[in-house]
């Protein structure tokens, strides 16, 4: 090979190393500069994942971001054992989850933007929906059966509804914790160990590991009355489906889902922050339709989504508390 050819292939190498040089250069920058995917975990239901994407993508926002999709205790178990070593940039969970997270780890990064909420909440984090328990009744099997409509929770243990009575089981449904705090705060530990033994006697095989597990048997018959979500009741009734819904004396309580964005401290946490705001700003409209509780300044329900006998919980929700709960559940069922 002539010292020429040798000169030439020697600038081509060089030129080409160069450019490599460059070229990773170029990728490191970006990698330190730009915002890589946020991925959200959530324990929101279909169609509250479908109102979040709808105005993410509205917001521009397609293709920088990984919805995951998890039960409550598998989300709310990653939460208390990883903190901030979670894989996720943005939360979307039960709200007393995302507190006792916080209160463990500081995980959370306080909102950089003003939310016009109802009520006051701490700074890093946001509702995005409610769900407020009801009793609802299937009117054509109670007819059939010859059963009085129920106004309380309490009713549901008379012996006449034996068998046709069906509720979440608070060890899998955070809905289930709306119906023990209602047991309680009416009637008490005391009383209401038998109320909650009687009711479960009743309940027998229907006892549902999902919230909404009670509101497909009344719909299909299978039992004449349950306890769940108040809007679902609503819902079906307004699709013509033999079902009413009662306001139980003891009172709706609610449960909140809220946003929060992991302390990350990088490109992607800023990206995650904006997400966040997109999602109570442009989500709501969409959100309040399925999850009728107002939250936020200027936003209404309709009267049929206004429970009678709205509730507060007496102590902070906590997870030591829901704990507490679970164990008296599980000694008096």
């Amino acid at each position: 090979m002539s010292k020429r050819i040798k000169g030439i292939k020697g600038i081509m190498l060089s030129i080409v190393a160069l450019s490599l040089v460059f070229t990773l250069a170029g990728c490191g920058n970006k990698a330190s500069g730009d915002a890589s995917k946020v991925v959200i975990l959530t324990n929101a239901d279909e169609e509250a994942v479908a109102s979040m994407e709808t105005a993410l993508k509205g917001a521009g926002y397609e293709g920088q971001y990984l919805f995951q999709s998890l039960g409550t205790s598998e989300l709310g178990g990653k939460l208390m054992a990883e903190g901030d070593k979670i894989e996720a940039n943005l939360i979307t969970m039960s709200s007393y989850f995302v507190e006792s997270a916080q209160e463990k780890h500081s995980m959370f990064k306080d909102l950089s933007f003003t939310t016009n909420a109802l009520d006051s909440y701490p700074a890093y984090y946001t509702p995005i929906l409610a769900n407020t328990g009801a009793i609802f009744v299937n009117t054509a099997v109670l007819k059939d059966k010859g059963l009085a409509m129920p106004t309380s929770i309490k009713d549901l243990t008379k012996p006449e509804f034996k068998g046709l009575v069906s509720v979440p089981n608070i060890m899998d449904s955070s809905t289930g914790w709306l119906l023990v705090q209602a047991i309680i705060s009416q009637y008490g530990e005391e009383e209401g160990k038998t109320v909650l033994h009687d009711l479960v006697a009743n309940v027998g095989p229907h006892l549902e590991s999902s919230g909404s597990g009670p509101i497909k048997k009344v719909k299909a018959g299978e039992v004449a009355a349950g306890f769940g979500l108040r809007h679902q009741a609503v819902l079906a009734k307004e699709e013509g489906a033999p079902i009413d819904y009662v306001d139980p004396t003891e009172g709706n309580f609610s449960l909140t889902e809220s946003v929060a964005v992991v302390k990350k401290d990088d490109a992607t946490t800023e990206l995650a922050m904006k997400m966040a705001e997109t999602i109570v700003k442009d989500a709501r409209k969409d959100l309040i339709t399925n999850y009728p509780v107002a939250l936020y300044k200027d936003e209404t329900v309709s009267d049929i989504h206004k429970p009678a006998h709205s509730m507060k919980f007496v102590k902070p929700l906590t997870v030591e508390l829901l704990e507490q709960h679970q164990q008296f559940f599980k000694e008096n069922k």
